[in-house]
């Protein structure tokens, strides 16, 4: 685990791991929206506004991913110190809260022609606006302190509280009366939904997870690349102020002004 924490290591490993994460991203993205546009049918009872759900489904999905993948970032820069994990959790956020937000997005526009309003506070809507809250929280906390170290702390402590909202959005229609219905992909017994609809489903969750992989590399990459520019930026200043310290470098230059 240490040793994938060096930047050395991860730029290597992401550099093999790129062109695979476009590739199947691309390519299952392309393959499932045309099952899900063109070959899946429409639902006897919702005609083709079912085809909204899957953008919704996979999104959700991501949303609640990425949160948990953030909070264990989080808690491995707290108790173990790595600067990479905080850059991945950093990473992390803005792409959880784009796809929590599309799932927000898509759900009202599924939910009005199903159930005649844009929203409703039942708890599996409210425990997804809180995942997004959590989502923004997060990313301006680690940006709120001028000491960078202090942000992070405080930024990792909020995703590991907010880890508690993963399972009430998960269960939260097992365990109160929502306009939701049941899980019928996840749920013991096996997927309760036709294969037609469910392959779609499967290829575009695949590929939003490559999408995230994609960005997740992009970002730790650029951010990588400014510390290391302002480190030797930071350099450069400390290397000139301790030259004009330096005896020789000021007889040079009193010797350079006669």
């Amino acid at each position: 685990m240490h040793r994938f924490a060096k930047p050395s290591v991860f730029l290597k490993l992401a550099s093999a791991i790129m062109p695979w994460a476009i590739g199947i991203t691309v390519l299952t993205l392309a393959v499932g929206l045309y099952l899900a546009l063109v070959v899946s049918p429409a639902d006897y009872q919702q005609g083709d506004t079912v085809r909204i759900m899957y953008i919704h489904v996979p999104s959700a999905w991501m949303g609640l991913f990425c949160y948990v993948g953030m909070a264990v970032c989080g808690a491995m820069s707290l108790i173990w110190k790595h600067p990479l994990a905080d850059i991945a959790a950093r990473a992390t956020a803005p792409v959880g809260a784009t796809f929590t937000a599309l799932c927000l997005i898509t759900g009202s526009l599924w939910g009005e022609p199903m159930w005649g309003t844009w929203w409703v506070w039942d708890a599996r809507l409210t425990s997804m606006l809180i995942l997004l809250f959590l989502y923004l929280g997060y990313m301006a906390l680690v940006n709120a302190f001028d000491d960078p170290e202090r942000g992070s702390k405080a930024g990792s402590a909020l995703a590991l509280v907010g880890v508690i909202n993963v399972p009430i959005v998960k269960f939260s229609v097992d365990w109160w009366n929502t306009l939701h219905q049941p899980a019928s992909v996840a749920r013991m017994g096996g997927p309760s939904i036709d294969p037609s609809m469910l392959w779609p489903l499967f290829l575009i969750a695949v590929g939003f997870t490559g999408y995230y992989v994609v960005v997740l590399i992009l970002r730790v990459r650029l951010e990588l690349n400014e510390r290391r520019i302002r480190a030797l930026q930071l350099g450069g200043i400390g290397n000139e102020s301790a030259d004009t310290l330096h005896p020789a470098y000021n007889a040079e230059q009193a010797g350079a002004g006669k």
